[in-house]
């Protein structure tokens, strides 16, 4: 049976999985010492990276509740555009939507010109002489920075988790509340408020794991003794002291940290309790009169947040496209390499790991949810480096980390597809004795193409745009485009950083349509 096949290979596989993240964790403890250590200074360096993750939660969540309403509420042309939309940034490579924010909030930014030009000329007429007025500016740089960037980036998703919270209410209960003669305040007490309060804390606490092992945010935008996070001052013990007890002993503790915020948030799925409906879809009462401009208010501002440093990518990148040096289109063909190798390890194991019913085996699929890929990467460097001269490894290392931080998305998309397929199926696969490759070739690989093609792109998206990994390791001959976008960006060769952005986004977003589109047509 088939069955018997990916039972004797899912424990290989998990088995594989497990030792490529404990094995570097126990590197890292052998290097710290044991119970990590820290340093003068690293108490403020956790504080910071708890407080930024915090306050990037709450932000994220408090502006998303009245964007998802309005979106669940209103009915308009171009609103699936809008959806879209904010499923974008999660796939956006990080270092590309920071220097998008630096193109609209930085020091000759959008938003510093137009102050400038508009500012001094209010003033002159109800302030000071001209002469004696200095125009204002903000700075994107520092703690503000890093919350702006998060935001940025986790706004749509808990969008999307509280869009799908509202659809999940049945319709029968607003058409119920409707007949009661409730009001807007009525329904959003009875029937939302109670939504919110099961989706959002759950919600809250997945931007708080992603900001916590946010690195390229804080590698960018922060710095300084008040805006560094665990992960950036890895980093920084790596590449500038050569400190790999103190790296170690950082990243035992950023474990630590991403082990307990993942415990709760697998918690915090708390049941809404509005029992089941129709399965009718798509109703929400949408008030009239002043609600109206206040969703429209809302949905216009979110649009404008994220299309308008996008834009700005793409408008300062195109017409350097044409002078990009040879380097970088180098380092665009080693990405797309690593991404795809990274997404077909991962998908791969997956399905495997899905395919096994053993608890033990979803628990080694979930395993890399505990870490964050910079710090796989300290342990990989701690063990490789005595032995081998570690920028020759780049490449491979980067591969095999991003295969494992994807693993656990791409086994939780895949994962309800296999189960139903097993249901269905199953027992007709063992009557008839298929097993093996004319197993996966007639029944699993049509029947989970379309979920297999949109984790791929997924896994490859993700792996494009990460920098992390590949930046411990590489030199001038194995940096990925990310790294070399940040590179351009540190030099201050903005011309030629916006062009590479652009061939980053383009690149990575075609990898994903591909995958998906792939996946699409065998099951259309």
């Amino acid at each position: 049976m088939a069955r018997s096949a990916v039972t004797m290979i899912a424990p290989g596989v998990a088995a594989s999985v497990a030792a490529l993240v404990l094995l570097p964790l126990c590197a890292v403890a052998l290097q710290a010492g044991g119970i990590p250590r820290l340093a003068v200074g690293d108490g403020q360096v956790v504080w910071f990276t708890l407080w930024q993750a915090a306050a990037s939660s709450a932000l994220s969540c408090a502006l998303a509740v009245p964007v998802a309403r309005a979106l669940a509420r209103r009915r308009f042309a171009g609103r699936g555009a809008v959806i879209a939309l904010m499923g974008a940034p999660f796939l956006l490579p990080v270092i590309v939507a920071v220097m998008g924010l630096i193109v609209v909030f930085g020091r000759s930014g959008i938003v510093n010109q137009g102050l400038a030009a508009l500012v001094p000329e209010v003033l002159s007429i109800y302030g000071p002489p001209h002469d004696q007025m200095t125009a204002p500016s903000i700075s994107i740089y520092g703690v503000q920075g890093v919350l702006l960037a998060h935001v940025f980036l986790n706004l749509p998703l808990v969008v999307r988790m509280l869009l799908a919270g509202w659809q999940a209410i049945p319709a029968e209960r607003f058409r119920l509340a409707q007949t009661l003669g409730m009001g807007p305040r009525d329904i959003g007490r009875h029937l939302e408020r109670p939504m919110l309060i099961a989706v959002l804390p759950g919600a809250a606490l997945v931007v708080f794991l992603v900001c916590l092992s946010s690195f390229a945010v804080a590698l960018t935008l922060g710095g300084g003794p008040r805006a560094t996070t665990v992960e950036l001052a890895i980093y920084q013990a790596i590449m500038f002291d050569f400190d790999l007890a103190r790296a170690s002993a950082l990243a035992l503790l950023q474990v630590v940290l991403c082990l307990s915020a993942a415990l709760l948030a697998g918690r915090m799925a708390l049941p809404a309790g509005f029992g089941a409906g129709l399965d009718r879809q798509g109703f929400v009462p949408a008030p009239p009169g002043w609600r109206r401009g206040g969703d429209a208010l809302w949905i216009g501002a979110a649009v404008l947040f994220l299309a308008v440093p996008l834009g700005a990518v793409a408008l300062g990148g195109l017409p350097g496209l044409a002078d990009l040096p040879g380097s970088v289109w180098a380092a665009a063909a080693r990405s797309l390499g690593v991404a795809t190798l990274a997404a077909a390890l991962a998908v791969t194991a997956a399905l495997v790991l899905a395919g096994a019913r053993a608890r033990w085996i979803g628990l080694a699929a979930m395993l890399p949810m505990t870490v964050s890929g910079l710090v796989l990467g300290t342990g990989l460097f701690v063990l490789l480096h005595p032995v081998v001269r570690v920028q020759a490894l780049a490449l491979p290392v980067t591969v095999l980390v991003n295969a494992a931080v994807a693993l656990p998305f791409v086994y939780r998309l895949i994962l309800p597809e296999m189960r139903q397929l097993q249901a269905d199926y199953g027992r007709l696969q063992a009557a008839l004795g298929l097993a093996g490759w004319p197993a996966f070739r007639l029944v699993t690989l049509p029947r989970l193409r379309r979920i297999l093609g949109f984790a791929a792109g997924v896994a490859a998206a993700l792996s494009m745009g990460d920098l992390g990994v590949n930046l411990l390791f590489a030199g001038d001959a194995g940096a990925t485009l990310p790294v070399v976008v940040s590179r351009l960006m540190g030099s201050y060769q903005t011309d030629l950083a916006a062009a590479a952005a652009l061939l980053l986004v383009g690149t990575s977003f075609a990898l994903f349509a591909l995958c998906d589109r792939w996946g699409r047509h065998a099951a259309a």
